[in-house]
């Protein structure tokens, strides 16, 4: 069942996603050559629990920490360790909070001090493909329209969108109906209404669109290496487009992602 939600709900969504944009600029901004991922997961936890919330993730399906990291050819899922981030990575930082009774969640790919020109594309065509997935949403407009945005522009760069993986409704619970790939026909699947709270995530691969699971259950990657990026954003049908519930609070995170 899809949900609509009432102006009392989006203003709590607003504020869980406002907390999760804020630390998540807080974490990119703390991404640099030695730090460890497990270091930006102890950032994350600690700031949701000083707001007062629970993060999203852990012990969700049993996964065991607060954010995401996913580096280089880690697509999503990326479990935080002593890893150590070396100039020239990328990492995929992906949270969750729960907050007053409803979730939100968020995703940014950040270069780790200098990145190859390769990498830094991707991480530019990923972030675009976002913006034009969130330009398609208005009420009226069909699920399909999403995934078909984020696939005509990605192939048209060289670049392949991931199908094992899809954004999803969100709400009181951390995923909800309905399911939001990143590819399809547009002009399909359920129509968007006034109030459905959608997280739209694009994950696009520099080589081939294959992934597989490793051994820890949870970390996705490329089955042929290649680099892969992943951005998220929370959003709320309007009449007329949508309302951006996980924009950073201030342009200066955009100019960190994209450095």
């Amino acid at each position: 069942m899809i949900v609509c939600r009432s102006a009392a709900e989006i203003e709590k969504l607003a504020r869980v996603n406002a907390l999760v944009a804020r630390v998540l600029k807080e974490l990119a901004a703390a991404v640099r050559p030695g730090i460890t991922t497990a270091d930006l997961d102890a950032i994350a936890e600690q700031r949701l629990r000083e707001a007062g919330a629970e993060p999203a993730f852990k012990g969700y399906h049993g996964y065991p920490a607060t954010i995401c990291a996913s580096v280089n050819e880690e697509v999503v899922h990326g479990i935080p360790s002593p890893r150590a981030l070396v100039e020239g990575d990328i990492i995929s930082i992906d949270m969750g909070a729960k907050l007053d009774g409803f979730y939100g969640d968020s995703a940014v790919t950040v270069p780790v001090g200098a990145v190859s020109a390769e990498a830094q594309r991707l991480l530019d065509v990923t972030r675009t493909a976002l913006e034009r997935a969130v330009a398609t949403v208005k009420a009226g407009a069909r699920v399909s329209d999403i995934g078909a945005a984020v696939q005509s522009y990605v192939e048209a760069q060289g670049f392949s969108v991931v199908r094992e993986f899809v954004g999803h409704g969100i709400g009181t619970s951390l995923h909800e109906e309905p399911q939001i790939p990143n590819y399809g026909t547009a002009g399909r699947g359920p129509r968007l209404a006034e109030g459905m709270a959608l997280a739209i995530e694009p994950m696009v691969n520099a080589g081939k669109p294959a992934v597989k699971v490793l051994g820890d259950g949870w970390t996705a990657v490329t089955k042929d290496k290649a680099l892969s990026a992943h951005f998220e954003h929370t959003v709320v049908v309007t009449e007329d487009g949508c309302r951006v519930l996980t924009l950073p609070p201030d342009a200066a995170f955009e100019d960190r992602v994209s450095a």
